[in-house]
């Protein structure tokens, strides 16, 4: 049965209240391709994934779109048009089959003021997001795409398993999603990771593209600031 505590926003909360906010909710599932949320459209709810993942992407002047992330089970989206009531910032796609737990504005208000925690938790995930998209802005304004690859493969990737001196990107990343994400031309990018190939920083294998020396591939992002 589907419950809010699945969430490690609502983790904390009682039985109770749980079961009383949640019944308030809508819960949907998506398959893959499927739009959640379409860019300026007015709804208002908070969407929370039970399972599968999303893709965000901000569509700018001329058509161009940007990909802000991909989310994943238990994370949510939407809270600015709940907190501000404007319009959609965004669009929302599931990237595969997905389950959502919609909950309307009117109770993730209620919710967040009758419960301090989610409150505060809220407010941490907001500052968050700021944080993140200041360092992108500031990205996309002072480095050449070059440089911004390096940081969003650094971004992308975790510790590699049995090799903690290595990171993955796993499944191995598309190279025009890499591109939409740093506002950049496949080509470039294509040109880009094959030099990080050849120079022996990355490595492509079935599990997905190893950064073999993640502290030579830091070095190379933090020169663009340098130069």
């Amino acid at each position: 049965m589907d419950n809010l505590k699945v969430f490690p926003l609502f983790g904390d909360m009682t039985d109770e209240s749980a079961e009383r906010y949640g019944a308030r909710c809508i819960w949907r599932s998506y398959e893959a391709g499927e739009m959640i949320i379409d860019h300026h459209e007015t709804s208002n709810d908070v969407r929370f994934i039970i399972s599968g993942s999303v893709r965000i992407v901000v569509r700018m002047l001329g058509g161009r779109e940007v990909i802000l992330g991909d989310f994943v089970e238990g994370e949510f989206f939407g809270e600015l048009a709940a907190i501000d009531g404007g319009n959609r910032s965004a669009n929302v796609t599931a990237w595969t089959k997905a389950r959502l737990c919609i909950m309307p504005q009117s109770v993730f208000r209620e919710l967040i003021r009758e419960v301090p925690d989610v409150g505060w938790q809220v407010m941490n995930h907001l500052v968050a997001i700021v944080r993140r998209l200041s360092d992108r802005l500031a990205e996309f304004s002072f480095l050449k795409a070059k440089y911004r690859l390096y940081s969003e493969l650094l971004r992308l990737s975790r510790e590699r398993k049995d090799h903690p001196d290595q990171r993955i990107i796993s499944p191995s990343p598309v190279q025009s999603d890499i591109a939409d994400r740093i506002s950049s031309r496949r080509e470039i990018v294509s040109r880009e990771m094959k030099e990080l190939e050849r120079q022996g920083i990355l490595n492509r294998t079935r599990g997905g593209l190893v950064i073999v020396n993640p502290p030579r591939l830091q070095a190379l992002a933090e020169e663009g600031w340098n130069g």
